[in-house]
């Protein structure tokens, strides 16, 4: 027989096997009793004894078989809650370790973060502080000149000053003359009287009298007038320092004049 011919028994479960094998008995039970030659009241006497032994056979077999199958369904569950139990214990701990190993990533992210932002800070810092280091410190401020206050050189007011004052302004202009020269020469002309006035020589005669310290005539003085001095001819200084300017461009100074000029 080929090995194959029981294939489909193999396939049965214990139980339907155990059936199988029951049902088998009752019937060979009953085809003995056919088999069994005898009056008919005897025969069916006995065919109804050997179907009356083989049932309890038959049905206690079914019965060991329902009770094998249900404890197998039985351990299949417990098997397959077992099995649940497990993958689900599973599935825990890997979604455990996905968002442990997350966490780790995130925080190492974040370090590697802070770590470039310092690298950066530092960079930027040590630019800046090259860029100080390039541009050359601000020169320093020249020291305040000193505030020299002008002394306004004072004279006073009599003919001694009035020379005096005459030759401060005559050393500016470049007019030579001396204090003997101006001084004689004055006295001999006014005596020292800066009103003074000639009402009877000839540039009176001629409406131009002569005026002042030196007696000096309008034209005369409006043509040698010094800057920087009075317009006034009667003005002591200005009448000295013009007398002395027209006197160095006529006579080289008045130190050289001795009489009428």
């Amino acid at each position: 027989m080929p090995k194959h011919a029981n294939s489909g028994f193999s396939r049965l479960t214990r139980t339907h096997k155990l059936s199988v094998a029951g049902v088998a008995a009752a019937g060979a039970a009953a085809l003995a009793l056919s088999v069994v030659p005898g009056n008919a009241a005897d025969q069916g006497k006995t065919q109804a004894t050997a179907v009356e032994n083989a049932q309890p056979a038959a049905f206690s077999a079914v019965g060991t078989a329902g009770r094998t199958q249900q404890a197998t369904i039985a351990r299949q569950a417990d098997s397959s809650a077992a099995k649940g139990k497990a993958e689900a214990a599973a599935k825990q701990a890997a979604a455990k370790k996905a968002a442990a190993e997350k966490a780790a990533k995130a925080k190492a992210a974040a370090a590697a973060k802070a770590k470039a932002a310092k690298a950066r800070a530092a960079k930027a810092a040590a630019s800046r502080s090259a860029v100080r280091t390039a541009i050359p410190a601000a020169a320093p401020k020249p020291a305040a000149k000193p505030v020299v206050k002008r002394v306004v050189k004072t004279y006073p007011n009599n003919l001694d000053g009035w020379i005096r004052e005459s030759l401060d302004v005559m050393a500016k202009k470049g007019i030579p003359g001396s204090y003997n020269g101006i001084y004689r020469n004055i006295i001999r002309e006014s005596s020292g009287n800066p009103m003074a006035i000639n009402l009877w020589d000839i540039n009176a005669q001629n409406g131009i009298p002569s005026k002042g310290l030196l007696q000096v005539i309008d034209p005369t003085f409006r043509s040698y007038h010094v800057s920087g001095t009075s317009w006034n001819i009667y003005n002591p200084v200005a009448n000295i320092t013009a007398a002395c300017n027209y006197a160095a461009a006529k006579y080289g100074s008045m130190d050289n004049v001795n009489s009428a000029y």
